[in-house]
């Protein structure tokens, strides 16, 4: 299959916009650009369409698929109920960064749903996301854009480092801008709880619509412990090499991995550093990257899966970072770099 790449970067090219639009009409592929990560989307309400999206990514067919919509009332097509905690999250952060679950309509295949009675919800803040899914019938079906385990793509390159010859299209939109998944919420529970963190935090949640619980698996100490969303318990987001997370007081964190890192290379190893701005140069061993400074949260979240990528291209054998406890994205940035870690962390 030849791959086509849609240059959007300087603006919605109407004509390839249709092309896109009729490809996924057509039970097709088009991979996107949204304000979190790029999307592999298809034809939600097409269960041989979402059929190919499992195939193409090599994802595990008990992982549901966010089926994502232009307008909210278009929720009522696809969810057999809308408490009114879902329209007051909605006028607070559709468009936006937040999934939100629901009990599922007939018109939604289990197909799209990996099995479950429930539909995973959103709405993307991105003009190219919402022009496809108009041109596309109202109900695209997206994961991220990539093999599946891999780090998520944060712009179209990656998608098609990964994809190339196996979807019908790719809409280059540049480098997106938040870098992680979006926030889940399941509200077919007594009361809601996060399934998986994001840009939208606890406290963003409860400002809205009161309290809101953390799914137990998220915070578990022990690794044996699943969080309850299915493509959770999977590994997400690896690079290829051994990924270790050192965490505790600044110096001490320093201290360790510049040992780590040295005694890596006396054993023929090829170490990769993650970093930050303030910390960068601290590092004389080792392949330093800077994921961005702790004073711009978006800064790290948003390079984060690009830098591990990179660190695949460079074929480091061992991979050390620090940990970033940051005040409103710092849950989320954690725990997508402890599942690429398979929770190998170090404290010091």
């Amino acid at each position: 299959m030849e791959t086509i790449i849609a240059d959007m970067t300087r603006g919605i090219d109407g004509d390839m916009m249709a092309k896109a639009g009729q490809i996924i009409r057509q039970g097709g592929l088009v991979a996107f650009p949204t304000e979190t990560v790029y999307g592999l989307g298809a034809n939600g309400l097409d269960e041989t369409a979402s059929a190919k999206i499992y195939a193409a990514k090599g994802r595990p067919s008990d992982n549901p698929l966010i089926v994502h919509i232009a307008r909210f009332s278009d929720l009522e097509r696809i969810a057999e109920q809308i408490p009114d905690s879902a329209r007051k999250l909605a006028d607070a952060f559709w468009p936006g960064p937040l999934t939100m679950i629901f009990r599922k309509s007939p018109e939604v295949p289990y197909g799209t749903t990996g099995g479950l009675d429930t539909v995973a919800v959103r709405m993307p803040d991105h003009p190219i996301a919402l022009a496809l899914i108009e041109a596309g019938g109202g109900y695209i079906a997206a994961p991220s854009a990539n093999t599946s385990g891999r780090p998520s793509p944060t712009r179209a390159a990656h998608v098609a480092e990964d994809l190339q010859g196996k979807i019908d299209m790719i809409l280059d939109g540049g480098d997106v801008g938040i870098g992680l998944e979006s926030t889940i919420v399941d509200l077919t529970e007594e009361k809601p709880v996060i399934l998986r963190p994001g840009y939208i935090n606890q406290k963003m949640l409860e400002d809205v619509i009161g309290p809101v619980e953390m799914d137990r698996g998220l915070t578990a100490d022990d690794p044996n412990v699943h969080p309850k969303a299915p493509g959770m318990k999977y590994r997400h987001y690896a690079p290829k090499a051994s990924l270790t997370i050192v965490e505790g007081p600044a110096g001490a964190v320093m201290d360790k991995i510049r040992l780590l890192a040295r005694q890596e290379e006396e054993r023929g190893g090829r170490v990769g550093i993650i970093a930050t701005d303030e910390t960068a140069a601290s590092y004389p061993v080792g392949i330093v990257k800077s994921v961005g400074t702790r004073t711009d949260e978006l800064s790290i979240s948003s390079h984060l899966y690009g830098i591990l990528r990179e660190f695949d291209q460079l074929q480091v054998t061992r991979i050390y970072s620090e940990a970033f406890e940051t005040p409103m994205l710092g849950q989320a940035i954690m725990n997508r770099l402890m599942k690429a870690a398979g929770h190998q962390v170090i404290l010091v």
